[in-house]
């Protein structure tokens, strides 16, 4: 039995966003073929972080050291604590998030600030830092409307790109990746890019 979570970074409606579309169709065929899977889900948007602030920082920073906090310290520590401890119970991630504005909701950049905790998730050696949660799987699910893989726009992809480079951070360099993208940019192909997405996104569960 695996530990999984699902991470959605969208908060579109499911009609109107192909990110979204992708997870709930992956998320439907993981758990039907592996039923024996404990599954828990979190919705960046609904969850609402608050931004990775000072108050935080120093709260993890002293909590790390071993210092005395005070009440409030421990809440927010507490608090980042309980996003990083979830994170690093699941055996498998599936993160689902798209490319708006050549990057990542500014939430699932806040989710990662939590998540990047020195001594924790990484740590500092001689030869740079180095991931500590190596074992762990991950598969992204990132919608764009245009093309990014290739051609002009391929520099300005900083999402996928971005997202896989931080789970690398983490030590997670098992990942995976179902894309759908140019669905905007070729209306008259979208619905014949979108469903060749979901389907491709089908097939990647039963494996993963």
């Amino acid at each position: 039995m695996a530990n999984v979570l699902f991470i959605k970074a969208n908060g579109r409606p499911d009609d109107q966003a192909v990110s979204l579309q992708l997870f709930n169709t992956f998320k439907a065929q993981y758990v039907e073929n592996h039923p024996e899977d404990h599954i828990e889900e979190i919705d960046l948007f609904a969850e609402n972080l608050p931004y990775y602030d000072n108050d935080k920082i120093t709260a993890m920073f002293k909590a790390g050291k071993g210092m005395e906090l005070t009440e409030e310290e421990e809440k927010e520590a507490a608090y980042v604590k309980s996003y990083v401890d979830q994170f690093m119970r699941a055996d498998k991630i599936v993160l689902a998030f798209p490319l708006w504005n050549f990057s990542v909701p500014a939430v699932l950049h806040t989710y990662f600030d939590y998540l990047c905790q020195a001594g924790t998730t990484f740590r500092y050696t001689a030869n740079g830092p180095e991931g500590l949660l190596n074992g762990k799987q991950a598969f992204l699910l990132n919608a764009r409307g245009g093309v990014y893989s290739e051609g002009p726009a391929a520099g300005m992809e900083m999402a996928v790109t971005y997202v896989t480079k931080i789970m690398n951070f983490l030590g997670i360099e098992d990942t995976q990746e179902v894309i759908v993208e140019g669905h905007n940019q070729f209306p008259d192909k979208a619905e014949e890019i979108i469903e060749a997405g979901l389907e491709e996104a089908k097939e990647a569960a039963v494996t993963f």
